[in-house]
């Protein structure tokens, strides 16, 4: 008998990170139907007003970055329907904070991915993340399927030798 791992799952909460690096994320780590968050709308609607430049420099940067993360709410917003935070996620999100606070970390940290988490599991989706680290604590609650998070265009590569 071989040990397999699970195969992934049809279905899917795609969290904040996987809409931001989704056009360079393999599409085979990824459900056949995905679903966000209302919350990971919110993240993404947040992160345009994010962007300063530290230096002068830096302000060509942020305007590309801030196009850039532009580009990722109205892609999100044009091609999700999110998944509402109701009054069953915010029942969970007691359970999520409680197994955060057990696990030994501090869930004021972690606010908006608990409550994805939190719709995760009241709606009976696995979790897909390029940081699993984030859910650490949560193992018991919801399935959480990590992703390879892929190297960005502007992040320097390692040298093969």
């Amino acid at each position: 008998m071989s040990a397999e791992a699970p195969a992934r799952p049809r279905q899917g909460l795609l969290d904040t990170n996987i809409l931001v690096l989704r056009r360079w994320i393999d599409p085979a780590e990824l459900p056949d139907e995905m679903a966000i968050s209302a919350v990971t709308l919110a993240e993404l609607s947040a992160g345009p007003h994010q962007v300063r430049p530290s230096t002068e420099q830096d302000l060509y940067n942020e305007h590309e970055e801030r196009a850039r993360r532009t580009e990722a709410l109205q892609r999100a917003e044009s091609e999700f329907d999110p998944i509402p935070f109701d009054a069953e996620a915010a029942r969970v999100y007691g359970r999520v904070t409680a197994a955060v606070v057990a696990a030994g970390r501090k869930p004021r940290r972690r606010i908006a991915d608990l409550m994805i988490a939190a719709t995760a599991i009241a709606e009976d989706l696995p979790l897909y993340t390029t940081n699993p680290g984030d859910y650490a604590g949560l193992e018991k609650l919801v399935r959480v399927v990590p992703v390879t998070r892929p190297p960005l265009p502007h992040e320097k590569q390692p040298d093969p030798r």
